[in-house]
């Protein structure tokens, strides 16, 4: 069977082809990207099934994001060797097994190798569905596609904890795993018949193992170290030769990029400032932008106690905001400055998460949903945008590699982001429960009072004399706890605020870029 170029499908289909290309694209990415953010709203339940704390199940989240940034890489060498329709194809296979291993499985470890498995099958599949949807628009409309590719791959992380938190209720944790199998298979069917394919080279293309490994290996001692420190200790040998691993294998992974013949990473086109700004802006808002996603769900369902659905329910408006959002931004961005609309977004970042800063058990359902709102938005104003430039900037040989380049830096963002944060949350949290301990004394009026009107309640209720006391003490506790809880979070969102400001720094190096390349022009 000769192979169908997409000249050659184009003349098959007629002008709507480029729709039918997109639409295997975006069915690939959100069944896989649904995959990803149903399992948010399921953490509590998982903690409780094995046994782990938040550290533990931050690595089963964080593991699917590291597999799919080391996926991202695999992704460019994939498609050159073995062409869009194959490596399409191997993909979404590799991303059912994974999710059957998921939800079938028995121990936390073998739960974090199914979701490496689909992680990974995310990452070959995100750069190849976003370098197809950009080739097959006219020049002209580039930001328009970009803007309909960035919807699908957001409006699943927003629809995600809905479904998750409705299979939770309903039936188990387990049954998230399932809600992408029907969209999985129907992805096998359409990639099959609408995305290009090429024949098979006499000579496979190179592939860097070496950078691969050391990336990996990077990757593994950082995710492993922020995982365990908090439970080994930060100074523990095992923790200190787990992050020189990881910032050893980065370092030399950089190297090898750099020198090798044929790298994963293409350098060359970080040399061209305007890409280099973009994908920068990308690594911070990759950074927000997941660090919310996982860190919401969890303030929902730890600090406020909502259910499973309530959490997910949450961020439907949100969600749906996106169908509007993202086409009306992409097609903005083709008459509108980048660099005016990426700073916009990072602002709208900026207030967002500050605002989520002073968030609490007693902040209502709806001005939480304004809050996430007001994160989409932020996401709407950046994502599609920072594709966009990145590839705009580059000579049409350079697409495919830039396309997978510009999702490595925002996925390694996402990965680092949301690790950094969780173990800024798990040292918060006691931080502030020590120092409201500390203030609990025999000298304060206050915590008197509160004990003596806590043992009459007790007495009242008929709690036996001799264990009064220690329940009143208890009850101290668990108030204790709540409220370093919310202070924690807390802290977390005004960290991912400063962060989100950080991003307005290579928005300005952008703008100066853009300036320069008009100017030639």
């Amino acid at each position: 069977m000769p192979p169908d170029s997409i000249d050659t499908l184009f003349e098959r289909y007629g002008p709507v082809y480029k729709w039918l290309a997109t639409v295997t694209c975006l069915v690939g990415i959100m069944t896989m990207t649904l995959g990803a953010t149903t399992v948010n709203v399921a953490f509590p339940a998982i903690m409780g099934t094995f046994g782990i704390g938040r550290d533990q199940a931050q690595l089963i989240s964080t593991g699917y994001f590291a597999a799919q940034t080391a996926g991202m890489l695999l992704s460019a060498w994939l498609t050159l060797g073995f062409g869009e329709r194959r490596t399409f194809t191997l993909a979404v296979i590799a991303f059912l097994l994974g999710s059957i291993l998921s939800g079938t499985a028995q121990s936390s470890e073998a739960l974090l190798l199914g979701r490496i498995l689909q992680g990974m099958s995310a990452g070959i599949v995100q750069p190849l569905g976003m370098a197809v949807t950009f080739k097959v628009f006219p020049r002209d409309q580039k930001g328009l596609s970009m803007g309909i590719f960035a919807m699908g791959n957001v409006l699943a992380p927003a629809l995600g904890p809905t479904l998750g938190g409705i299979a939770i209720d309903l039936f188990s944790w387990r049954y998230i795993f399932l809600l992408t199998l029907p969209t999985a298979f129907l992805a096998l069917i359409v990639g099959n018949l609408f995305l290009p394919s090429r024949e098979m080279p006499k000579k496979i293309p190179r592939f860097d193992f070496l950078g691969f490994g050391l990336l990996c290996a990077s990757l593994t001692g950082l995710l492993l170290g922020f995982s365990y420190g908090q439970r080994l200790g930060w100074t523990s040998t095992d923790i200190i030769l787990l992050f020189g691993a990881g910032v050893g294998g980065g370092v030399g992974f950089v190297l090898r990029q750099i020198y090798a013949r044929n790298p994963l990473v293409n350098m060359k086109v970080f040399a061209n400032a305007q890409f280099a700004a973009a994908a920068s802006i990308g690594f911070f808002t990759g950074a927000a932008m997941f660090s919310s996603f996982f860190l919401m769900p969890l303030f929902t369902q730890q600090i406020q106690h909502f259910s499973a659905i309530d959490a997910g329910l949450l961020m439907v408006p949100a969600g749906l905001s996106l169908i509007i959002l993202f086409p009306l931004v992409g097609r903005l961005s083709d008459f509108v400055p980048a660099y005016i609309m990426i700073c916009v977004g990072m602002i709208i970042f900026t207030v967002a998460f500050y605002s989520l800063s002073s968030a609490d058990v007693n902040t209502p359902f709806w001005t939480l949903v304004w809050f996430t709102l007001l994160v989409r938005m932020g996401v709407a104003c950046t994502r599609s945008v920072v594709n966009s430039e990145a590839l705009k900037s580059l000579p049409p040989d350079l697409v495919t590699q830039g396309s997978s380049s510009v999702n490595f830096v925002r996925q390694l963002g996402g990965t680092l982001g949301t690790n950094c944060l969780v173990v800024f949350l798990e040292l918060r949290i006691p931080f502030h429960g020590d120092a409201f301990t500390a203030m609990q004394t025999g000298a304060s009026e206050t915590t008197r009072e509160m004990r003596d009107r806590l043992m009459q309640l007790l007495s009242e209720a008929g709690v036996p004399e001799t264990v009064r006391e220690s329940g009143a003490f208890h009850y101290f506790g668990e108030v204790i706890y709540a409220q370093a809880s919310t202070l924690g979070f807390q802290d977390a969102y005004f960290l991912l605020a400063i962060i989100a400001a950080t991003g307005l720094i290579p928005g300005w190096v952008l703008s100066r870029a853009s300036k320069r390349v008009r100017t030639i022009q």
